[in-house]
């Protein structure tokens, strides 16, 4: 099953509340997005550890073959 947008920007933002979040449907298939996510909770974070923390958020939606998201491409960062 597909994931809408919003429902993703919706998932991350329980987590990050004040963050500025673009979701692009990069296919058109509801199954294949980019995440741009900007949040100051991020500074001092290594990428790796800022992109685990918004992966948490959503909530398992992108475990395994079964998972409702397929291909999520993150950019996050600390705003500057």
């Amino acid at each position: 099953m597909a994931m809408e947008a919003h429902d993703i920007e919706a998932l991350i933002r329980v987590s990050f509340p004040n963050a500025r979040i673009t979701i692009t449907d990069l296919a058109g298939d509801g199954n294949h997005y980019a995440a741009e996510v900007i949040d100051e909770s991020f500074r001092g974070m290594n990428r790796v550890q800022q992109q685990r923390a918004v992966y948490a958020a959503l909530q398992g939606k992108m475990d395994g073959p079964a998972g409702e998201l397929h291909a999520l491409a993150l950019t996050t960062k600390a705003p500057a």
